[in-house]
């Protein structure tokens, strides 16, 4: 059941950091490529989708390496789990502190409502996202090697 619980959680947060990889390294410079208006409209989409899925991802990953944390406690790899889990962890307070403020902000944006500084907002964003994706990586890396 051990050896279940694992690798769906490895498959789980190894998709996550995917995505997240993917929307700060392909999705967002694709967007702001986009000709006009184009960019901040797809962006703003972006977070309306997203973020509504997310928090239920990384919490649930969160939940499923604390899960396989008490069950693994004994065995190998336990203690690779518990730092992915703060690792985990760490992402969740950076999205509630940092980057779901300027997420909710952003995804009501529209060419006639947008701040003159929304360009600085989203590369506030991009620049924290950057961060949390490297931190998610690592916590993906060790939950792999904890295997």
């Amino acid at each position: 059941m051990l050896d279940a619980l694992q690798v769906f959680t490895v498959v789980i947060v190894g998709v996550m950091v995917g995505v997240e990889f993917s929307v700060a390294f392909v999705l967002n410079p694709i967007l702001d490529a986009l000709p006009r208006d184009s960019g901040q409209l797809g962006r703003a989409h972006g977070g309306r989708m997203l973020g509504a899925l997310m928090p239920f991802w990384y919490i649930g990953s969160l939940v499923l390496v604390a899960i396989w944390a008490v069950a693994g406690w004994r065995h190998h790899g336990s203690g690779l789990t518990v730092i992915a889990g703060a690792l985990l962890l760490l992402s969740v307070i950076m999205s509630v502190l940092l980057l779901v403020p300027i997420n909710n902000r952003s995804k009501t944006w529209t060419p006639e409502n947008r701040p003159a500084d929304w360009k600085q907002q989203a590369n506030r964003w991009d620049r924290l996202h950057y961060i949390r994706v490297a931190v998610i990586i690592g916590a993906f890396a060790l939950l792999a090697a904890a295997l």
